[in-house]
């Protein structure tokens, strides 16, 4: 029987045959590709010839595509659809690809050959994107540790291959911690809450084979539960279980793992040289420096504490009255704010979800794509990897573009949270290879023939990760290396978060806000309050953001061994955080930093990112139409089709003339004043 993972695809769009593909297939599937992949490179590495970017570089850019094509159907699997044997499959995965990227970039022969294309880049008559290709994988084995002694390697490969160890278990307790949490409610608990909560919550009960009402860790219940309840124990009971996931998973508590990892990290880059692991990730991001991250963080989080307390202290009115003892509690913060909401702007979340449907803010987030950059899409029927998830046909002047994945609801087999990944990247390096995008989110499921509503919020995520789609989506650069979101971690945020401003363009409201039982679009008057009221909350929200971006930079800056829950404590106390308030991510659940390389020492990602795109939609403000056809060629040229093909401030000061100032964010969260 031939496995379908190593052979060539004959579907429709050469997309992964899932009909075909079992969870047995990966395990022969992974080796073959590794061995496929190290043997290439091992050529590569042999070749006696004088060293050139066609036989070494371009060469070592085509030696793992089977792999890369494994990996993207696998690791894509495992986020979206989890199991007991995909779970194994990945413990056991994990470390053999640690192992094998640390032979290739420690290869001693390949080093050779990459540092001598590098240092006569200028001399081989490269183009811009060549060279820029070099650079970056000079960079990359140079960090990778290909400079190193044979001792210090051999160390290097041990801890790069704990760590990928750590972050997967990581990631699997967290998610085993998400899936199995319930509580069990009845009636009477649940009475007061708005229907479309409750029929969420009976949808939950069923899918678990319980009766009543299911009160689980899922942000579709989670966060309007904690808005919408008016029974306080139950709202603090379920907010501990968000905060304290991880912290005890089939007797681990991921503390314990995330204690190793940041000693392992720092191991890391000491040995390569650096003093600390902060500043070994962020030397090629555009921060640069920790220094520079700290003072974004810390101009911001000053007038966001002061704006979040302010407003805690109206918040302590609206408890007192309801005869409630003080202190605001952190649960507290989200029932009340509505409260508030709804008595200062006659606004609340039951008038708003009624214009929200999903299919519709699908549609939205296309009409926005096709005014600005000139796509179409048409969905398409094919045979995906779960029922829940749809395709669409990505289309320019009738010319295929890419295709689109969206898979939109909750489900206990996907883990929390929303994301953008792609089956397949762009690139020209070996005939024109087509992007596969997908978005995940965990949306509410419809319920019998009810649409599944959307808060604000939602919608607003759902954009974003619109925006890293279009990134995939639009490349149009030659080599993988430099293709879709292949840009530093600070970069990467600002196609989706400039998106999201596109949401709130009111001809986008008026054309698809529109009330799901009467088609009727959403009055002048309740967008008004939408939009007047969407910094309400930006006091919290910005201090939950910036207490966890200002740990995780901390965490890493740290030489020394440390307790992650001890020293989260004491920079929460020195930074003075209000009491009704948490981080974010508290430790033995922050996915961003420790259940992979990702974001960390990279959290403030986010922020750096929103700089950026605060000032960038000026961009068509200035000019008056958030659709100008010239600013949208200038963003599509500069920002979302080149990729990493430029260095970061050179795209960005090519779209806007310069680089912006933290007051863009400042006004556009309502910290300003």
């Amino acid at each position: 029987m031939t496995n379908p993972l190593l052979n060539e695809w004959e579907t429709p769009f050469k997309f992964p045959p899932f009909l075909l593909i079992k969870d047995k297939h990966f395990d022969e599937a992974f080796t073959k590709a590794i061995k496929e992949a190290e043997d290439k490179f091992e050529n590569i590495s042999k070749n006696q010839g004088p060293a050139s970017f066609e036989n070494t570089i371009e060469v070592m850019e085509k030696a793992g595509f089977l792999l890369d094509r494994v990996s993207s159907v696998f690791f894509n699997l495992v986020g979206t659809d989890s199991n007991e044997v995909r779970k194994s499959i990945q413990t056991k995965l994990s470390p053999l690809l640690a192992q094998f990227n640390s032979r290739v970039l420690t290869n001693k022969d390949l080093w050779t050959r990459v540092t001598y294309v590098y240092e006569n880049r200028f001399v081989e008559n490269l183009s811009d994107e060549q060279v820029r290709v070099t650079e970056l994988y000079y960079q990359m084995f140079n960090r990778a540790g290909a400079k190193l002694n044979d001792k210090k390697k051999y160390r290097y490969t041990e801890i790069m291959t704990r760590l990928a160890e750590i972050g997967t278990e990581f990631s699997q307790n967290l998610l085993s911690a998400e899936g199995n949490w319930v509580l069990s409610l009845e009636n009477s608990e649940v009475k007061k809450l708005p229907d479309f909560l409750k029929n969420s919550m009976a949808q939950a009960a069923s899918d678990r084979g319980l009766a009543g009402y299911a009160l689980t860790l899922s942000r579709s219940i989670l966060e309007p539960f904690l808005q919408f309840s008016d029974q306080r124990d139950l709202r603090q009971q379920v907010l501990v279980a968000w905060q304290e996931r991880g912290s005890n998973v089939n007797g681990v508590n991921n503390n314990i793992l995330a204690k190793e990892m940041l000693k392992l990290r720092t191991e890391r880059a000491q040995i390569l040289g650096y003093k600390s692991f902060s500043e070994f990730k962020l030397e090629n991001q555009m921060a640069k420096n920790p220094n520079n991250v700290r003072n974004l963080l810390m101009a911001v989080w000053e007038p966001a504490k002061q704006k979040a307390e302010k407003d805690a202290e109206i918040l302590e009115t609206f408890l007192l009255e309801d005869g409630e003892a003080l202190p605001l509690l952190p649960s507290d913060w989200h029932f009340y704010a509505e409260k508030y909401r709804q008595k200062e702007y006659q606004l609340s979340e039951t008038q708003i979800k009624p214009y929200f449907q999903l299919e519709k803010m699908i549609e939205a987030s296309f009409y926005c794509a096709e005014k600005l950059f000139g796509l179409n899409f048409e969905r398409v029927e094919l045979d995906l990897y779960h029922p829940d998830a749809k395709a669409w046909e990505v289309t320019k002047n009738g010319k295929h573009v890419a295709l689109f994945i969206g898979d939109y609801y909750a489900r206990k087999s996907k883990r929390s949270g929303a994301w953008c990944s792609s089956f397949r990247g762009q690139s020209k390096l070996v005939g024109e290879e087509t992007p596969i995008a997908i978005n995940v989110c965990n949306f509410t499921k419809p319920i019998k023939n009810e649409p599944s509503l959307l808060s604000f919020q939602d919608a607003l995520t759902l954009f974003h990760e619109f925006g890293h789609a279009l990134h995939v989506m639009l490349s149009n650069v030659t080599y993988p290396f430099v293709s879709c979101t292949s840009v530093p971690r600070d970069f990467v945020e600002l196609p989706s978060q400039l998106y999201e401003h596109w949401l709130e363009v009111p001809e986008v409201l008026n054309r698809f806000a529109v009330h799901y039982q009467t088609g009727k679009p959403i009055p002048d008057s309740l967008l008004k309050k939408i939009l007047e009221t969407r910094n309400l909350n930006q006091g919290f929200s910005t201090v939950e953001y910036v207490s966890s971006a200002l740990v995780d930079l901390s965490f890493h800056e740290n030489i020394k061994e440390i307790d992650p829950l001890i020293e989260e404590k004491r920079i929460l106390d020195k930074l003075g955080i209000p009491s009704a308030i948490k981080m974010r991510h508290s430790t033995p659940n922050f996915s961003h930093i420790f259940s992979g390389d990702g974001y960390s020492s990279g959290y403030y990602s986010y922020m750096w990112s929103e700089v950026m795109d605060a000032d960038a939609f000026k961009a068509f403000v200035e000019v008056n139409d958030p659709f100008d056809p010239k600013t949208a060629e200038r963003l599509l040229s500069c920002i979302y089709s080149a990729g990493g093909s430029r260095p970061p401030e050179e795209l960005y000061v090519s779209f806007r003339g310069s680089l912006p100032s933290v007051n863009a964010l400042l006004e556009q969260r309502g910290l300003d004043v």
